[in-house]
């Protein structure tokens, strides 16, 4: 039997000019570094937009599979064969594989690229020949050629020749650490995880930090963060996750501050925490996971006014969805089920009841007058630690 090859599509990284070999180089560095993570030793060999994955005869190459499907940049992941570039070797290829290549669909068609225009087949000449072989294998199938169950597909490349299926989904998106570096405040719900996400899809570097209130939240609250990183940085890298005791900070502007203006105190607080951690840390810039109008400290007033004490700029990739489409892509990127998990964050601890929802910067410096901004900030921040 032919060992099993994995191949990967590039996606809108084929646009670049003439900078292109570097998002080439980071998409093979991620695609390394996970198979890296996966049993046996694998190789890879880039040419014409596809990146080869080939494994040690002890490789797991369903693992191999999987792990792919994260890495961004790549569109599709596809299962294959590799031949000689000889019409009988591929048509023999096809014939040992069908079963695999077709699974349990009932119909099929097949598709022929020739990079090499001096094979002496035409692509539809190919696609034929392929789907005869087929056919002579697999008398329960019928060809499809407009709705087909499964496809199979023949490449014709300068010094060989590839057979696969249609393949999966890939994660898209640009390669990691393509485009800065940025800190994702990760408050364990569901909107956050999302916001990163989305960013590293578009080639962002990405670590975290996590706001804590001990004893108002607990060790399980952040357990559940420390999951949802680990999950986040399947698509990204590692992740540097850092978390900051606001818990004298929360007491301090309930003590001392207006009730309705609680929400949006403590969010310029957290944003200058994270500007202060991403300075430390070199990063870009800052990412939420904030929908305009979804809570109250979400509200383009309340957002102005948080924005007003941020020295970086502030990505908001969620800001015009709703609820159900961050749901989907929470599932999609398998977050949900971790986010729903019924612990308790530090934004929900002293929520008031009636928020200000039209906050303005001038309300905020005037309650920040009646507390040591400065003091609480350099405190807090003392309490920060990796996790």
């Amino acid at each position: 039997m032919r060992k099993e090859i994995i191949l990967l599509k590039y996606g809108e990284v084929v646009m670049k000019g003439l900078n292109r070999s570097y998002f080439d180089r980071r998409i093979v560095q991620r695609v390394k570094f996970l198979l890296g993570s996966v049993y046996g030793k694998f190789t890879t060999e880039y040419s014409q937009s596809t990146l080869c994955v080939r494994g040690s005869d002890d490789a797991d190459m369903d693992a191999a599979f999987e792990a792919c499907k994260k890495v961004f940049g790549i569109i599709s992941v596809c299962k294959g064969f590799e031949c000689e570039k000889d019409m009988n070797d591929i048509l023999s290829c096809i014939r040992e594989n069908a079963d695999i290549l077709l699974g349990d669909a009932k119909t099929f068609r097949c598709s022929a690229k020739r990079s090499d225009k001096s094979f002496p087949l035409s692509s539809p000449e190919i696609s034929a020949e392929a789907g005869g072989a087929i056919l002579s294998v697999r008398h329960d199938m019928k060809v499809d050629v407009h709705d087909p169950e499964a496809t199979v597909v023949v490449e014709i490349r300068d010094n060989y020749a590839f057979v696969h299926g249609k393949g999966e989904k890939g994660a898209g998106g640009m390669p990691v650490g393509t485009a800065g570096s940025g800190l994702l405040l990760l408050s364990g719900g569901i909107d956050s995880p999302v916001a990163g996400y989305m960013m590293a899809k578009r080639g962002m570097k990405i670590d975290a930090v996590y706001f804590e209130s001990p004893p108002y939240t607990s060790e399980a609250a952040k357990e559940k963060v420390k999951s949802l990183a680990k999950m986040l940085s399947g698509y990204c890298g590692r992740i540097h996750l850092h978390s900051i005791s606001v818990t004298e900070i929360q007491e301090e502007l309930m003590n001392k501050c207006e009730q309705r203006m609680f929400t949006v105190l403590l969010r310029r607080f957290m944003v200058r925490l994270a500007n202060k951690l991403a300075e430390e840390f070199q990063q870009d810039a800052l990412i939420t996971g904030e929908s305009i109008g979804q809570v109250a400290s979400q509200t383009i007033n309340a957002i102005q006014v948080t924005n007003c004490v941020s020295a970086l700029p502030v990505f908001r990739p969620c800001i015009g969805m709703d609820k159900e489409e961050i749901v989907q892509i929470s599932r999609k990127a398998g977050f949900f089920e971790t986010s729903i998990l019924p612990y308790e964050d530090c934004c929900t601890v002293f929520t008031p009841k009636h928020p200000n929802l039209r906050p303005t910067a001038e309300e905020a410096e005037t309650e920040e007058a009646k507390i040591d901004v400065d003091g609480l900030i350099e405190r807090a921040y003392a309490t920060r630690h990796k996790v």
